[in-house]
């Protein structure tokens, strides 16, 4: 099972009413919460782990996760309130304002977090959990307590405006980054992660050497670059679609990519350190493909493997 380790939020997305000016409607959403229902949705066996609240926004959620066959074995409940995030959306592209103080999710610590069972060969982290302490501090000290022989990918899908420590949060995200095999960064991320004039690419070989296998570039529109630890690199191009809004896109190719991995046999350490450009190439292809579809509608609503 792929564990998905991070944050579950309620998305108010604007929309138009009756009587002119646009409404909040809320979606279920957050990055993790994203990944881990496309790939339910996918077919893949996966579950989360995250703090959800006992409101009526924290049983939406869970009600979210089971409908897409998410197993919630790992939530922690508690009585704090729901993370909000409201969207505003220009030309489609999503933008946000997060009301994340004292909520279920951002208040995990340490001593909170479950103890893995073997049936959880995977482990995916990501969005503002990494970034919004106690929670942050739990999630890396989960990873460094789990992550031994189980395959691990990374999003930092960095939000300056969330990290009020940089040097503390950098030296977490180093440690993160060095336990894990997979990190995918868009080229804002990457930008922020190693500030100066070197090129994208080296970049990305200054993120390889602190010790992931593979690293994916993304770039929006432009597609995405994936660079193995043991030579080779492969570019695919984003799939044309009509764009709706991009809430969620980011998420589903993480899934996209982590689903095909899956199918092929390759998401444990020893497979992904042998990764090949071909079998790379058809990874990040799916995820774009995945991707493109939940593009062309409002929110984020990833497909269902009989869609693809």
């Amino acid at each position: 099972m792929i564990l998905c380790c991070g944050d579950a939020l309620i998305d108010m997305i604007p929309t138009a009413t009756r009587a002119g000016p646009d409404g909040f409607v809320p979606h279920n959403g957050g990055a993790v919460y994203n990944t881990a229902i496309a790939l339910g949705r996918l077919g893949v066996q996966t579950g989360m782990l995250t703090g959800l609240s006992r409101d009526m926004f924290g049983q939406h959620l869970l009600d979210g996760l089971k409908a897409s066959h998410v197993d919630v074995s790992h939530v922690i409940l508690s009585d704090r309130p729901t993370t909000l995030a409201f969207v505003r959306l220009l030309d489609g592209h999503a933008s946000y304002d997060f009301y994340d103080e004292n909520s279920a999710g951002r208040m995990l610590t340490p001593e909170a977090m479950p103890t893995l069972s073997r049936g959880v060969t995977a482990l995916f982290f990501g969005g503002i959990s990494l970034a919004c302490e106690p929670g942050a501090d739990a999630y890396a000290a989960l990873l460094t307590r789990s992550a031994g022989g189980r395959a691990v990918m990374l999003d930092p899908n960095i939000r300056p405006g969330f990290i009020r420590d940089i040097d503390r949060y950098r030296q977490r995200l180093d440690r993160m980054i060095a336990l894990s095999d997979i990190v995918k960064v868009s080229d804002e991320d990457l930008h922020w992660i190693t500030p100066g004039a070197l090129s994208l690419r080296k970049k990305v070989d200054r993120l390889l050497a602190k010790g992931p296998s593979l690293v994916i570039l993304t770039r929006g529109g432009e597609g995405a670059t994936g660079v193995l630890a043991s030579g080779g690199e492969v570019q695919v191009s984003a799939r044309k679609a009509v764009i709706a809004d991009t809430v969620g896109a980011g998420d589903t190719f993480n899934a996209g990519v982590l689903a095909k991995l899956s199918d092929l046999g390759q998401l444990h350490k020893a497979g992904l350190a042998a990764l090949s450009p071909e079998t790379l190439r058809e990874t990040l292809a799916h995820g774009a493909r995945v991707a493109a579809i939940t593009v062309s509608r409002a929110g984020a609503n990833p497909p269902w493997a009989s869609e693809l």
